[in-house]
């Protein structure tokens, strides 16, 4: 067969729209073992996942900035305006305050709850469906709260596929169920999908790598305060407790 009659009977690439739940990866990345991962050029991650002949429509990255800590929300700006950058879009949810009860010392005390994230993924999904923006959506995440969103789209767009790339150290079998078809991240991928250290801007600025993702970052010893009951301690759920 000629190169030209197997050019006309491939099948033509997929448009892929890729969902970055940022939450997600900053759980999966927080640990010693993949912190020096956490400056990651999400186009270049997204590009592990497709093949030669598909076309990546959109890549969007949902995040909230962090009202909490000024160190945490430098490092995140940063890392948000690297994104920005290479052309992924950036799409923000909010904090807000929550009270809880602790059980320990029967107290009410403050927490801030990451909010919007899980809504505004599961309307940009909707939206790339219903304006044909996407053959193929891919959620990067491990949150089961995403499955409503899923099966709505399957059910309402049977043509199109959504699948879940699951966060390196993270698992989800609820979700493995519902979409179309799961990818692992691993380690390779990360390793191979860094920023440079040094990340030059489109007006010229340059924007350094926080230091604090550097593998061989040393932190600093805290001496324990067992007088305060809640020190600010993120979950993995959204929520982060202010003492």
């Amino acid at each position: 067969m000629s190169q030209e009659s197997k050019a006309q009977v491939e099948k033509p690439g997929r448009r892929i729209a890729f969902f970055i739940d940022s939450f997600n990866m900053y759980h999966a990345l927080r640990g010693k073992k993949y912190r020096h991962y956490k400056w990651l050029d999400y186009s270049r991650l997204c590009q592990c996942y497709v093949k030669k002949r598909d076309t990546i429509t959109s890549i969007q990255f949902f995040t909230a900035y962090i009202p909490y800590s000024t160190d945490k929300l430098i490092r995140q700006r940063k890392l948000v305006r690297a994104q920005e950058n290479n052309g992924v879009q950036i799409v923000q949810g909010v904090y807000k305050k929550k009270n809880r009860y602790c059980r320990n010392c029967h107290e009410v005390y403050e927490t801030w709850e990451e909010k919007q994230t899980d809504v505004n993924i599961a309307i940009e999904l909707l939206k790339g469906a219903v304006q044909d923006k996407y053959d193929t959506a891919m959620i990067m995440t491990g949150d089961s709260d995403l499955i409503p969103a899923i099966h709505a789209v399957k059910e309402a767009f049977p043509h199109k596929a959504v699948g879940i790339i699951i966060p390196i150290a993270r698992g989800s079998k609820y979700l493995k169920k519902e979409a179309d078809f799961y990818m692992k991240m691993t380690e390779k991928h990360l390793s191979g999908s860094q920023l440079p250290d040094k990340v030059t801007m489109a007006d010229g600025r340059i924007i350094q790598k926080p230091e604090k993702w550097y593998a061989d970052y040393a932190e600093p010893v805290v001496l324990p305060q067992v007088e305060h009951e809640h020190e600010p301690e993120e979950v993995d759920n959204g929520e982060v407790a202010v003492g």
